[in-house]
């Protein structure tokens, strides 16, 4: 009878643990949408490229103020792709 008793904690346990893990990894999934502009990056990054540098992230910034227009933003976009 302790054999199963035994195993019965053993999977209790591996139970309880494979909950853990989801829950962390659920919660650490969506924290990351939590600040409005990590939802922006998501979705304004090229396809396959990821999160926008810091290089990106200066030429969006200068386009929205106003200091470069349309053509100059969208070739130096392509410029930073390459």
């Amino acid at each position: 009878m302790s054999y199963v008793m035994a195993m019965a904690v053993i999977l209790i346990m591996v139970a309880l643990g494979a909950l853990l893990v989801g829950a962390v990894t659920t919660v650490s999934g969506s924290a990351r949408f939590d600040h409005p502009r990590s939802a922006w990056r998501q979705h304004s990054a090229a396809p396959g490229h990821g999160v926008p540098d810091a290089a990106e992230e200066e030429l969006r910034l200068r386009y929205a103020r106003g200091e470069i227009g349309r053509e100059e933003f969208l070739q130096r976009k392509i410029d930073l792709e390459r």
